[in-house]
């Protein structure tokens, strides 16, 4: 079987519509069973209390927003190489749920911050940083709605995201290259996690929910661009025959 007949619109369009439904319940039950765990069951930490529980949904809303941005990233390089059509509109649809991620941890990190640090927002590298990256979603959202060809709107698009990539590393290592508030990472590849196994529990299962909501936010908009760049088209008008 042949995987680059995917990126076929017609192809791609009822494969989306039929993933759509799994990963949304995926989606619903993750998060119901991330929630229980995380506000539930996980253990009051003995520094932060009951506040550090704004970790099950500001840590992975943050890995969200950086992994969206890498994978619009992958897509636009799609785009600029071989002038891939799908991976173009895919960039379109992943970027408003990648954009609500960066608000979501932005907002979250700043009630966070308040007990924790005293302030709602300072200067630091990781938020600074967390906050070009907004800016980055909100650019190329823009971007591509000024230029009216297409064509021309998607290489603009692609050009800019591979630009900002740079952002992502810093981002992440942020807390590791300069003297910064932010804690450093809790959960690593390379070390034993710095929390109960619950609480680990807790934030994976909430981190795989906002996987499984960006997938499917992301096919439920790219099956509507699909519609609109292709209205004109016969399959198009067939499905809506």
């Amino acid at each position: 079987m042949n995987p680059f007949r995917f990126a076929a619109t017609p192809v791609f369009y009822p494969l989306a519509g039929r993933l759509l439904p799994w990963f949304t319940a995926a989606a619903i039950v993750l998060t119901i069973a991330g929630l229980y765990v995380g506000f539930g069951i996980a253990p009051t930490d003995f520094q932060q209390g009951e506040v550090y529980r704004i970790i099950f949904i500001h840590v992975p809303s943050a890995w969200m927003a950086m992994f969206i941005y890498l994978v619009m990233a992958g897509y636009a390089v799609l785009t600029l190489v071989w002038r891939s059509k799908l991976s173009a509109m895919m960039c379109r649809a992943l970027a408003p749920t990648g954009a609500i991620m960066a608000v979501i941890a932005l907002l979250t990190g700043a009630v966070w911050g308040k007990p924790t640090w005293g302030t709602w927002w300072v200067w630091d590298a990781r938020l600074t940083s967390t906050l070009i990256l907004l800016f980055l979603y909100l650019g190329y959202m823009a971007l591509v709605e000024a230029i009216e060809d297409t064509t021309r709107a998607d290489r603009a698009g692609a050009l800019l995201l591979l630009v900002g990539v740079v952002n992502v590393p810093i981002i992440y290592f942020s807390v590791r290259w300069w003297n910064t508030l932010h804690q450093g990472a809790s959960v690593s590849l390379t070390t034993s996690p710095k929390m109960a196994s619950t609480m680990l529990t807790g934030m994976l299962l909430m981190s795989l929910a906002a996987w499984m909501y960006s997938i499917a936010a992301a096919l439920h908009r790219v099956r509507s661009i699909i519609v609109q760049r292709e209205r004109h088209t016969r399959w198009v008008r067939q499905l809506f025959a």
